[in-house]
Formats: C-alpha cells, structure tokens, sequence
C-alpha cells in the first residue's frame, strides 16, 4: 500500500478533497462538459462511466490503445468474437471451410445497417480486414498467407490461402487491440497510419459526435437500429443487447474526485479505483468491487530501436539489465494479492508459459550486471526521453520507477511528464528524441494480446512494418513464420521458448508481470460483463 501511495505523490501531487470540494468539481465538469440534464435525465437511463484513460484518440485502427479500443466496442461490430473458452464464434458473419482448409467464405447475417442508415456490404468488410491487417501483427501475417481477399457477392466474403494457415479464425476472431473492426468502404479506404473523419459503424452504440470533448467527455446513444445475436453474451461473442438509452465517458483524472463522486452516486461507473481505496470500497454496502479481467495484464516497457542509445544491442541489455518486476509491480499496484512476478512473456498460467532468460527480471539480480555492461558499450551519455503520462492511474508509477533504476545504472534520464493520450499520439512519431521523439515508453496488454507470438502487439520485429519502437529482427520472423505452421501444441510451445529467448537477448521488449486491477460501480448498475476487453457497456443494465 505504503508503495502506492508513494507512487501517486511523486507523479501526481494532490491533496485528498473534502467531500465538499469533490461536489464542487463534479459539478464544474458536469456544467463544462453538458453532462447530462435533469430533464434528459428523468427521461432516459444514463450510465455516467470514469474510464482508465481520456479519450482523445477515437480511430480504433489507428493506436491499439485500450482506451480507443473501448470506444471501438461501443461503435463498431467485428465478424468473429471470442468467447469465453477462448473459441471463435459468429458475430456478424458465419463461415464455412474448404475440404482443402484452403477457402473460408464468410456469410453476413442479416439486419446489419451502418448508422447512417445504408446496409453493411461484403465490400465494406473486405475494406476493413485490408486496413485493420496494416498494423495488426496477426493481419500481417494472415494477409501473408493470403491469396486472395475478395467481396463475392454483396453479403459474401472469400479468403483464399496459398497454404494452410491455422490461425486465420483467431485473427478476424481476435478480441483486443488492434480489434478488426468493422466500418464502411469510404472510411476503411483511409491509410492506416491516417485517422478517419467520422465515428460511423454498425455497433450497438452511436458515437455522439456533438457532445465529443476530447479529453473531457465522450458520448454514446442506443443503437435502436442493431439487431443482436440470440445467444447469450459470452465476452466479445453472443448478443449484444442494450439495454439503457446513453453511456457517457467523464474523465476526472483526479482518481480520489472519482472515487469520492462514485460513493455519493454521481458516477455509476469507475474502471480502475486506486487499489488502497479497496478496503474502503468494498465494504460501502451500495458499490459492487469485482476483477472483470481474470487473466490480467501485462505490463511492459518498450524502447525506440531507431535512435541512440537503444538502437545498440548492448545498451539495451543494460537497461534490461536493471529493471526488476518487483520495484515496479509495488509501485503501481502496491497489494500483492493483485499482482504476479512473471517472468513468461507470454503469461504465467498459459499454455506457452516459460521462464527462459527472465532470471534478473524476476529475481531483481542484474544491477551490477547492466553498469558493467554499459561500461563496456561504451555510453556517452546520451540522455534516455521516457514518456510518462501523469493522468492514467495504470501508467503513472512504471516510468517513475524504471527512470530511478536506469539512473543507478548509469544511464542519464529525461522523464517527460505528459498526458496518456499526448503519449499514444507521440510514441507514434519517428523524429529524433531532441525533436519531439522518444526513447522509451510503457504501457499495460491484457493476457490475449500477449498470449502467443503471432497475436502479440510488440513481439513483432518488421522493421518499419512493427508497432512504435520498430524492431528488425529476420529470426524473430522466422521464428514467428515457424510457430504460425506449427500444428502440434509440444511443437508450437518449443518455439514460444525460442520467441521468449530472442525477445530478452535482443530487447524486443521488457515485460515487467502481471498484474489484475478491480472496477467498481453502483449497487443500481447490474449486468456487467467479464471478459478480456472490459468494460463493455452491452447487457449492463441501470435500475432507479
């Protein structure tokens, strides 16, 4: 606890306010915002939500940011979901596969509409698989063994391979980020590394564009247009029935004005409540405090191969070389009945767990290991720009902590205190550090987007083709290529342990554990879903 704490004064300095104080600020953003009236109010259901982030960034194909991704689910529908037992099940489209396993036609069901009226078409879809494989590493690979991609008929997708591929239904299926997405032609035509111009889908929710704040506020209105599925919701699969008239997204950065405005019922909803708050949070007989995410997440540390000082092999092994898990999961999490020194890339408590080449990361050994081996790289000092969002309560300790353990190993540090957003948007720019670049960023993956090599965000190294930090590496991809053939689970967990090998000898990236945070919301909010891209706001229902 004692860490936590620590952690929020050294990067987010504050005094607790009273509960005076907290009605004031409520109300400041309520009026600032034009959070919902009175008179809407008495009208409709409203879910008012604090997320774990702002949103700024609203392209989902754009930034695998979670905060993005989230507001995808609200808008957007995908072909495939996950549920679950981690199987693929229909969505907007059923499928059939070749006797050869070499052709996969989709079918799209009916009653699909866009919101701005007009039907969904295979073209559409077709358009949106082709983007979304742009920046997806499991995209790129399916689209590697791809022969063709085409709209059959109007409601008819084909998928041709050049071989067999086993993972092509885990990558259209696939339930976080980058999530394929799917939206009309026109905005699916728009570049990958462009944003799109408008927030239209076909999802259980309308993007409320009118009332968009970045940073502020973000609202979301009943699709009454959307026709759900009749199973039962099961993560990112089955129906996705809605059942109140508006979500609204109220950032109040502040996690103690959050907390203090869920327990007087100004907000229904809060993500991410800080973790010394639980015991008081839990025993308030009208909140409900539940991990939605079982599996948890990853954090991690990712550096920019691009530009010294990291863009030496050495160096980055040094600065492997002095993080450990612990310093780090203390400081951000602080109760470790929430967190797990893991030292498997791919998740402790997976099929591909393995704990080759973690042994400093766990164990905290490596200090004097990583100033020897800076010595010897021959370090000139060359300042390290760390990207520190000082909004985001899941971010804010990692970077404070890995720039305490670089500066004892020698490294000279520049931590660059911004908002979580201003870091989703920078980490994506290649100009020098001195220019606006970076060297060094963190962020946190739920287990699904870490849990195999293929679907993995950051274990891709394609050089200009991989996601900001930009990697090349041929035997990473050689070694992915092979794991993405393998048919045996003995054989595919073989190369999972090579993959963990090259990741930590090359410094492809730093996982730093794993770790479950807790939401709590209103006794009067009922319904939530778990899952491994939570919160969704689909079957959650609001009594008076």
């Amino acid at each position: 606890m004692e860490a936590h704490v620590k952690r929020d004064r050294m990067s987010h300095p504050s005094r607790r306010p009273s509960f005076a104080l907290v009605s004031c600020l409520v109300a400041a953003i309520a009026v600032s915002a034009g959070v919902t009236t009175k008179a809407v109010a008495a009208s409709k259901k409203v879910i008012t939500a604090v997320m774990h982030s702002d949103l700024r960034v609203i392209d989902p194909v754009f930034t695998p940011a979670y905060i993005t991704r989230d507001h995808g689910y609200m808008v957007y529908d995908t072909l495939l979901g996950t549920d679950a037992k981690f199987q693929v099940r229909p969505q907007m489209a059923e499928w059939t596969v070749s006797d050869d396993r070499l052709t996969y036609t989709f079918t799209l069901r009916d009653g699909l509409k866009w919101h701005d009226g007009t039907p969904v078409t295979a073209e559409d879809c077709v358009a949106s698989l082709r983007r979304w494989s742009r920046n997806d590493s499991m995209g790129q690979k399916l689209m590697e063994a791809a022969a063709s991609l085409e709209a059959t008929d109007a409601r008819t997708i084909t998928l041709k391979l050049k071989e067999p591929y086993g993972l092509v239904l885990e990558s259209i299926g696939k339930p976080s980020s980058y999530v394929p997405f799917m939206m009309p032609k026109r905005l699916a035509e728009t570049p990958a590394n462009a944003q799109i111009s408008e927030q239209i889908g076909s999802g259980p929710f309308k993007f409320v564009k009118a009332e968009f704040q970045p940073g502020v506020k973000a609202v979301y209105e009943k699709n009454t247009d959307y026709v759900p599925r009749q199973e039962p919701p099961s993560w990112t699969a089955g129906g996705k029935v809605v059942k109140v008239d508006r979500v609204e997204w109220i950032s109040m950065p502040d996690a103690q004005t959050a907390v203090n405005a869920l327990q007087s019922g100004d907000i229904d909803f809060m993500e991410f409540p800080p973790l010394d708050l639980e015991p008081l949070l839990s025993a308030n007989p009208d909140l409900t405090m539940n991990v939605l995410n079982k599996f948890g997440y990853q954090t991690l540390g990712r550096m920019n191969f691009l530009f010294p000082p990291f863009d030496n092999v050495k160096i980055r092994r040094a600065a492997f070389l002095a993080m450990n898990q612990k310093d780090v999961l203390d400081a951000l999490v602080g109760n470790s009945k929430y967190y797990t020194i893991c030292g498997a890339v791919f998740g402790c408590g997976t099929p591909l767990e393995a704990d080759i080449g973690s042994e400093t990361l766990v164990k905290g050994n490596g200090m004097e290991q990583a100033k020897k081996l800076l010595a010897e790289a021959g370090y000139d000092g060359t300042p390290v720009v760390i990207l520190a969002p000082g909004d985001a309560i899941t971010l804010k300790a990692q970077p404070v902590i890995a720039a305490q353990l670089l500066r004892a190993a020698g490294f000279k540090v520049d931590l660059q205190t911004t908002d979580w957003q201003t870091v989703v948007t920078r980490r994506a720019s290649q100009k020098p550090p001195k220019e606006g670049g970076w060297n060094m960023f963190f962020t946190n993956s739920v287990i699904a987007d870490s849990g195999n090599p293929i679907g993995s965000t950051f274990v891709g190294a394609r050089g200009q083709k991989s996601p900001f930090g930009w990697p090349d590496d041929p035997k990473m991809e050689e070694l992915r290529d092979a794991f993405a053939k393998a048919t045996k689970p003995e054989d595919q967990k073989r190369i999972a342990a090579e993959i963990q090998k090259e990741i930590y000898d090359q410094v492809i990236y730093v996982p730093l554990g794993q770790w479950f945070m807790p939401s709590a919301w209103r006794k009067s909010i009922s319904g939530v879903l778990e899952g491994q891209a939570v919160p969704v706001f689909w079957n959650v229902d609001k009594s008076e």
